[in-house]
């Protein structure tokens, strides 16, 4: 399929470590979905993983939300995280969000996925 989301390139999912950027394009539309109404820029600070990557990165090992290309953290905090909450959790694409807003501006995110139910408990909502 091609890519043609409006507010995203296919580089601000690819990995750290190898560039590689294996998103699912439904999992991206979701997101363009959220973008178009919270009407803000959204920047993605790790979409996907491969295993090694995200092996060195996550508690999740070689698996995990990301490396599944169904995963994205968006850099965001303060009402803003309020808002983009409010929005994603009503995208019925979402099943998994994680909220880390505590510590440094720079490092507060909210983690958005779209798992099966399956390996990870579907929907559900934590905190980092």
């Amino acid at each position: 399929m091609t890519w043609t989301f409006e507010n995203f390139t296919r580089g601000e999912f690819a990995c750290a470590c190898c560039d590689k950027s294996e998103m699912d394009i439904d999992f991206v539309a979701a997101l363009q979905r959220i973008r178009t109404e919270f009407g803000k820029a959204m920047p993605i600070t790790s979409g996907y993983r491969c295993a090694l990557h995200n092996s060195n990165v996550s508690s999740t090992g070689l698996r995990g939300p990301h490396v599944t290309g169904k995963a994205a953290d968006v850099a965001v905090m303060g009402e803003d995280a309020h808002r983009l909450l409010r929005i994603a959790l009503a995208d019925p694409a979402i099943t998994g969000v994680g909220i880390a807003q505590r510590g440094a501006p720079a490092s507060r995110f909210i983690h958005l996925d779209a798992l099966e139910p399956g390996n990870y408990p579907r929907p559900t909502v934590w905190s980092y």
